[in-house]
């Protein structure tokens, strides 16, 4: 008999537990139960799923190497999309600004350890707390961290309550915890929510032409939905096209989990400054939200700042469950929505810029 190779039994063990997590504390269930399974299939010695040939491989060079997978999830995303609150109260974007310093922060961290710039790039992207956009980025800059890059962003992301209540309590007083902001759904026009999907497509589109795919598949499931006359496609897009697609992405990403390339110092290092960005975006957005407070005299609430990133809608959730413990009456659920939403925008945009401008500022092809 063959001895098993320690490493692909330790990999073997990391399938599980990412199954574990998904099962029992519920962590992203629908993507963290496939890459475990994926990743338990892959480590088999001697199956040969990731050989050419190997139907994990097939799924991986169809969806992955062609980046078809993360455009037909943003296709879902957008029309599970409401942004209305955006709507209501736009200027709450600008708290994205800030928060997702975190991706920079982490990218420059990166080069310091020894990543190449291109990788730290790709490093750094983690902190945009959006799965479909790190995959994009990886994917398409340095497909051999595509595995640990992913399994960190999408580890984090299910960590997001763990991280954002300590940090919300520790950085924001109970006062400001307490403040109430108005919402006013009818300020938001049948005509305004069609629109705004073309409008941003058309204006992110002429910034950072390369993420075209990434914000116009948001876009065009977001305008799907609000159009209201092609329900079925609306329908379609949020449920059979994003489940399916989720499912094969999920065993595509566990495909990548080989011991041979996943078992290294870089993986810890990369977990290490996924950390560092999830971290440093959380506190970045809740002190702008501070600042928004004071320069308002306490008319916004800096909880919502937590929430100026794209892991939605947790982080709405989340700073809503916060505020009503303070308050049960307090209702800051529409405000969250409205700055969750504003950073899944602005994620996505700053993916499109990193593949727009990286290629000419590193004198690589694009």
């Amino acid at each position: 008999m063959v001895p098993f190779p320690w490493g692909n039994a330790l990999m073997i063990g990391v399938g599980l537990a990412l199954i574990y997590l998904g099962i029992e504390k519920k962590y992203e269930p629908l993507l963290l139960l496939p890459i475990g399974f994926g990743c338990i299939l892959v480590n088999i010695p001697f199956s040969g799923l990731m050989e050419p040939g190997g139907f994990i491989r097939v799924i991986y060079d169809a969806g992955i190497s062609t980046h078809l997978f993360p455009v037909l999830i943003f296709l879902g995303i957008g029309a599970m999309s409401d942004f209305g609150p955006l709507l209501e109260k736009p200027w709450v974007v600008l708290l994205s600004v800030p928060a997702h310093l975190g991706i920079f922060i982490a990218l420059f961290a990166a080069l310091q350890l020894g990543f190449t710039p291109i990788e730290a790039s790709s490093v750094g992207i983690i902190g945009a707390m959006d799965g479909p956009t790190a995959i994009f980025v990886t994917s398409r800059y340095a497909p051999n961290l595509l595995g640990p890059i992913t399994v960190a962003a999408y580890s984090y992301i299910a960590m997001v309550p763990m991280l954002q209540i300590p940090l919300s309590k520790a950085l924001t007083t109970r006062r400001e915890r307490l403040i109430r902001m108005k919402y006013r759904p009818e300020a938001q026009s049948k005509l305004q929510r069609v629109l705004l999907p073309i409008v941003v497509v058309l204006v992110t589109g002429v910034i950072a032409p390369q993420g075209v795919p990434l914000m116009g598949s948001l876009m065009l499931g977001n305008f799907l939905r609000e159009s209201g006359v092609v329900e079925r496609l609306a329908r379609a897009s949020k449920n059979e096209i994003a489940n399916v697609t989720t499912l094969l992405l999920g065993i595509a990403v566990g495909g990548t989990m080989q011991a041979e390339q996943f078992l290294e110092v870089q993986t810890l290092l990369i977990f290490a400054l996924g950390l560092l960005a999830f971290v440093s975006a959380l506190t970045l957005g809740i002190l702008a939200g501070k600042l928004a407070a004071f320069v308002t005299r306490g008319k916004i609430n800096p909880l919502i700042g937590a929430t100026a990133i794209s892991a939605f809608p947790m982080a709405s959730r989340v700073a809503h469950t916060i505020a009503r413990q303070e308050d049960p009456d307090n209702w800051l659920l529409m405000h969250a929505m409205a700055a969750n939403t504003g950073g899944q925008i602005a994620s996505v945009l700053v993916g499109s810029l990193i593949l727009t401008y990286a290629p000419i500022l590193l004198g690589i092809p694009p």
